[in-house]
């Protein structure tokens, strides 16, 4: 399907911000770099650059909305017999990860923004990941609201991106960032949630 031309143009300045941000993040850090700045780089206004993000920050994060559209054809392309937790870990390493930003770009959350700020986020993320697995879930139909199986459906679709955002966290704040290293712990997390959780931590 073509797309609109607004929309490619749209997407191709939200592109543009994003690489101007991450240059400029990575070599001054997070509050000593403008969005005034960042447009500049970009060859945008700052109007621009309002319309397209609401502060220097949802920049940050911008990786996150994005993998999200990618994560969600990723996830519709699965097969259907496919076991979901093994189509949301496929969908998620189908994603074109950029190896040399990943790592530092999950060093400045951790290191340059208010804990806080970065908690929020990650939690309006995970619950828009919750609602692209159960949107999966549900494709070939919805069942009746308040059933057993419509219930089955939502409590998985949300312990999935629990254990996904968990794996993710702890990443982020730890001290080995590769590629490498989230794919393992994301793979283990889910594995946890499949055989099910077991003997409790004492």
């Amino acid at each position: 399907m073509v797309r609109p031309a607004h929309t490619a143009r749209s997407e191709r300045t939200r592109a543009a911000l994003r690489q101007a941000a991450a240059v400029r993040f990575l070599a001054q850090g997070v509050e000593e770099t403008s969005a005034e700045q960042i447009a500049s780089d970009a060859g945008v206004s700052l109007r621009t650059f309002y319309r397209h993000f609401a502060s220097k920050h949802d920049l940050l994060f911008a990786d996150y909305d994005e993998g999200l559209h990618w994560f969600r054809a990723a996830l519709a392309g699965r097969p259907a017999d496919e076991p979901i937790v093994e189509s949301v870990f496929a969908a998620i390493m189908s994603s074109p990860y950029d190896e040399a930003a990943l790592p530092k770009i999950a060093m400045l959350r951790a290191d340059e923004v208010d804990p806080g700020r970065v908690v929020r986020h990650l939690r309006q993320v995970e619950a828009d990941f919750a609602a692209a697995v159960e949107e999966h879930l549900l494709r070939d139909g919805a069942p009746e609201s308040g059933t057993d199986e419509r219930i089955r459906i939502t409590v998985t679709a949300r312990c999935i991106a629990a254990a996904v955002f968990a794996a993710m966290e702890g990443w982020m704040l730890g001290s080995h960032r590769s590629l490498t290293e989230l794919q393992r712990r994301t793979r283990e997390a889910l594995d946890l949630l499949a055989t099910g959780i077991g003997r409790q931590p004492e």
